[in-house]
C-alpha cells in the first residue's frame, strides 16, 4: 500500500507546472516521495550491506537519470553545427534524483553495520543541517569548479535545482520511509500517521518563521534571521506533511488498475512531458512558444489536456516498451556494422594513400 501511495504522489507532482516548481510545493514533494520510494525498496529486502541487491539497482537507476537528464538536455541541431550549448549542463530535477538515490545508498553502505538507528537518524540530520545553513551555501559561487560541476550547487549558470538543498527532501523522504517500514503492521498506523502529518505540517508552516525570528532575538545569531526572512525549505516541509495526509486519506484509490499502470510509469512520463514541454533534442517546445502569454481561461483546459496526453503517450510507450527497445537494439546494430565498414575502408584508403605517398618519396619499396 506504501508503495501505491507513492507511486501517486509522483504521478500528481509529474504533471503540477513545473513554472512554479521551485516555490510551490511541487519540487519538495517530487524529491521527498522519490527517497522514500526508494529506501522503501532498498530496506525491505532481507540482505545488507553489499550483499542487498537494491545497492546494485540502486546505482544504475542514480546513473541512468543523470544520463537521462543530460539526454534531455541536449540539442540535436546543435550537435550537427559541432556545438553543445550551455543549457546541456544545466541541472534540472533527474540529476538531483539521480545523485540523491546515489547519496542514500552511500549513507546506508556506511552506517548498515552500525546501531539501527544511525541510518535514519543521519538522514534526518542530513535534512536539518541542509535546510538551517542554506542561507550560508546559497551565497557561495563556486567559481573554482568548472561550471558542469558547480552547476550541481549554485543556479547562477541557469540551473534549475541544485543538490543542496534539495537532497535535503529526498534525506527526509527515505527517514519517513524507514519509520514506515518498522511501524507498517501497527492497527492503527495510518489514521495515526494522518494526524502526525497534519500536525507537522500546520506547525511548520504556521510557526516554524516566528520559531526562527526567537531564535535570532534570543542568541543574535544572524543565521535564524536570514532563515526567518526566506523560510521557504521548513515550510513546505510542511505542506509535504499535509499531501503525504492527503495521500494516506485517499489511499484506496490506488487500488485501480489503470492508476498502477500510471503510477508505474511516472519516469516515462517526465521523459514525454519534458520533450513536449520544453522542446528536448529540438529545442522546439510548448514553454518556448506560450511561456507567459496565455490567459488562465486557456491555461486552465490546456493543462489538463496537456496531462491527458503525456500520460496516454508514455503508457502507449509502457505498452510497447520491449517492442520499442528491440527495434532499437537492431536499428543499433546496424548503425554499429556500417560504421564498422566505413571505418575499415577509411583505414584502408588511408594505408594506401599513406603507402604511395612512402613510395613516391623513396622511402620504402614497391
Amino acid at each position: 500500500m506504501g508503495c501505491l501511495i507513492i507511486h501517486f504522489a509522483i504521478l500528481v507532482t509529474l504533471h503540477m507546472p513545473f513554472g512554479v516548481i521551485s516555490g510551490g510545493i511541487t519540487a519538495p514533494v517530487f524529491f521527498t516521495v522519490s527517497g522514500f520510494i526508494y529506501t522503501y525498496l532498498l530496506i525491505r529486502v532481507p540482505q545488507k550491506g553489499l550483499e542487498n541487491p537494491r545497492v546494485k539497482k540502486g546505482i544504475k537507476r542514480g546513473l541512468e537519470l543523470l544520463l537521462i537528464g543530460y539526454l534531455l538536455r541536449m540539442n540535436l541541431f546543435g550537435l550537427l553545427k559541432g556545438e553543445i550549448y550551455d543549457s546541456f549542463f544545466f541541472v534540472d530535477v533527474l540529476h538531483c534524483i539521480g545523485l540523491s538515490i546515489l547519496g542514500i545508498i552511500g549513507v546506508y553502505l556506511l552506517t548498515q553495520h552500525r546501531k539501527r538507528f544511525l541510518f535514519p537518524s543521519v538522514l534526518v540530520g542530513i535534512t536539518v543541517l541542509l535546510f538551517l545553513f542554506e542561507p550560508l551555501y546559497k551565497s557561495f559561487s563556486y567559481g573554482f569548479l568548472p561550471d558542469a560541476f558547480a552547476n550541481y550547487f549554485t543556479k547562477a549558470n541557469g540551473s534549475v535545482f541544485t543538490i543542496f538543498p534539495w537532497f535535503g527532501y529526498a534525506s527526509f523522504g527515505a527517514f519517513l520511509s524507514i519509520l514506515f517500514t518498522r511501524f507498517k503492521n501497527f492497527k492503527h498506523l495510518y489514521p495515526i500517521a494522518m494526524a502526525i502529518s497534519v500536525v507537522m505540517g500546520s506547525l511548520l508552516i504556521f510557526f516554524s518563521s516566528d520559531f526562527f525570528l526567537a531564535l535570532s532575538q534570543a542568541t543574535g545569531i544572524q543565521l535564524f534571521a536570514d532563515i526567518f526572512f526566506n523560510n521557504y525549505l521548513f515550510i513546505r516541509l510542511g505542506d509535504v506533511f499535509l499531501v503525504f495526509a492527503v495521500f494516506m486519506l485517499f489511499r484506496s484509490l490506488m487500488t485501480n488498475k489503470t492508476m498502477l499502470a500510471i503510477g508505474s510509469s511516472t519516469l516515462s512520463i517526465y521523459v514525454v512531458h519534458f520533450i513536449i514541454l520544453y522542446g528536448s533534442f529540438t529545442g522546439l517546445g510548448l514553454y518556448g512558444f506560450f511561456h507567459h502569454s496565455l490567459s488562465p481561461m486557456v491555461v486552465i483546459p490546456a493543462a489538463i489536456l496537456f496531462m491527458v496526453v503525456c500520460t496516454y503517450l508514455a503508457l502507449q510507450y509502457e505498452k510497447h516498451k520491449v517492442e520499442i527497445k528491440s527495434k532499437l537494439r537492431v536499428a543499433q546494430k546496424w548503425c554499429l556494422a556500417q560504421a564498422e565498414v566505413i571505418l575499415t575502408f577509411a583505414f584502408e584508403l588511408t594505408k594506401n594513400i599513406f603507402l604511395k605517398v612512402l613510395r613516391l618519396l623513396g622511402l620504402v619499396k614497391n
